[in-house]
């Protein structure tokens, strides 16, 4: 039998891999470059992360409406090539602000002087730009999950699904891992626009080998007929399953605010969705401006490596644990899943004392490991609570409210980023000023969010379990 699908699984593990160092670009090259150069503040960055982050929770709703359309090759295809443009032209915001504002240069541009008129049209051309092509990367990169899942389909039988999902989606991790390493280097070496070609243009090259090497299986001259006979094993059964579920009654849109359990799962998601992208965007930025560990130093590197590295260890216990309490202690499901968020709640708490402890031992080493241990939490409560909704709700209605649930993630996450860019420049200015528990000036704005992210989860927690206090499945 030849193994061709594991192939073309590696395939969708480099996609998800480009997929998040694209996204990580502009967060490892703002303190340092892109900061300074178009005389941002950190409310204009603000904005910028929950433009992106709002548009992406609309286009999931979409995304894989549009590949089930245009079929998984061409699909797949559009997608990584739209996202790939919209990183590559983040390289040409420079020139198109000097252009549009009359400067002789990018460096006439740049050496404007700070505060005056002239630097504030900078920094307002500079961020519709960069909305631009945030946008056009949003619009791209929500295809890859929709796109890799329907591959899997595809490719492997069942048994094999589940493993083939986390070989690909480890990519997430690996971009995560793989950014601090790559893109602070190539901005120091080359300008960070380069950094943003570079990336970007690796989605291309995926794009040739992609176009190359998938074929459904049918037609695919690398798959032979014991492999395409292991591959189909489950038709029959998956046949049976399409006709049932065909039968099921859905749930119209505006009917599924009618349940209890529609709006357990938005609480949930709406108040840590932020939680997350918050440390996605904000980490690099937070330990140069706390720590002085800029993110092209090898200190500054090893931070944001060492928080994700521990995201990536710890959150693979995510999904074990509700297995733990339903196999070992005899518990519902959905109990065991919810006595499993319930924990994974608590581990955001540290984020309390990133802060504290940073500033008390001067050392960023404290904030890296305790944002780490949060953002391991939010991740093993991510897998969780998207489990609650197949627990709660008709297969016929998952998809609704699912995407409904993204999309109360992705107001969320807009408003903390927002919040957030915004409490930071005004603590700045303020300085000495602007007071919270024994912290002044910005440290201050980011122990105040950072309080935030800490309950969100407790507090989303016990908003559920009001709302859904205990097992009820929605009945249409």
């Amino acid at each position: 039998m030849t193994d061709w699908r594991w192939w073309i699984c590696s395939l969708l593990f480099v996609a998800t891999t480009v997929n998040y160092l694209d996204r990580q670009v502009l967060s490892l090259t703002y303190e340092e470059f892109i900061k300074p150069e178009f005389h941002w503040s950190d409310a204009n960055y603000g904005t910028i992360t929950s433009f992106f982050s709002i548009l992406y929770a609309i286009f999931c709703l979409f995304a894989g409406k549009f590949v089930d359309w245009m079929g998984t090759k061409k699909g797949y295809l559009i997608a990584i090539g739209v996202w790939s443009a919209g990183a590559v032209m983040h390289a040409a915001c420079g020139w198109a602000t000097a252009h549009l504002g009359g400067f002789e240069s990018v460096a006439a541009m740049r050496a404007v002087e700070a505060g005056s008129n002239a630097a504030l049209a900078v920094s307002t051309t500079s961020v519709y730009l960069f909305m631009l092509c945030r946008g056009i990367l949003a619009l791209g990169e929500a295809g890859n999950f929709p796109a890799a899942v329907k591959v899997t389909a595809e490719y492997f039988p069942k048994k094999d699904r589940a493993f083939a999902t986390s070989i690909f989606n480890a990519g997430a991790s690996v971009g995560a891992l793989a950014a601090p390493l790559c893109i602070p280097p190539l901005a120091k070496a080359l300008g960070w626009e380069w950094a943003f070609i570079i990336i970007g243009g690796l989605g291309f090259i995926w794009m040739f080998f992609w176009n190359y090497m998938y074929e459904k299986p049918e037609k695919s001259k690398h798959v032979n007929e014991a492999e395409l006979e292991y591959i189909h094993q489950d038709d029959a059964e998956e046949a049976a399953e399409k006709a049932i579920l065909s039968q099921e009654k859905s749930i119209p849109f505006t009917q599924a605010f009618k349940y209890r359990q529609t709006w357990s799962f938005i609480v949930g998601k709406f108040l840590t969705d932020g939680v997350w992208w918050f440390f996605l965007f904000w980490a690099p930025s937070y330990f140069s401006n706390q720590f002085n560990a800029p993110a092209t130093s090898f200190k500054g590197q090893a931070l944001i490596f060492t928080l994700y590295l521990i995201v990536t260890v710890v959150s693979i216990f995510g999904g074990y644990l509700p297995k733990l309490f339903v196999e070992k202690k005899g518990m519902h499901p959905y109990s065991g899943r919810m006595l499993a968020m319930l924990i994974f709640a608590f581990f955001p708490l540290c984020s309390l004392f990133a802060q504290p402890l940073g500033v008390h031992f001067n050392s960023p080493w404290w904030p890296a490991i305790l944002i780490g241990l949060a953002a391991a939490g939010h991740q093993a409560w991510s897998a969780n609570i998207f489990s609650t909704v197949g627990d709660m709700f008709p297969k016929g209605a998952i998809a609704t409210i699912t995407g409904i649930g993204a999309m109360a993630g992705g107001v969320g996450s807009m408003i903390i980023q927002k919040v957030a860019g915004n409490l930071f420049t005004y603590a700045e200015n303020a300085g000495s000023a602007f007071h919270f528990l024994g912290f002044e000036g910005k440290p201050a704005g980011y122990f105040i969010v950072f309080c935030f992210c800490g309950i969100a989860y407790q507090l989303a927690w016990t908003i559920m379990r009001i709302l859904v206090p205990k097992y009820k499945p929605v009945e249409i």
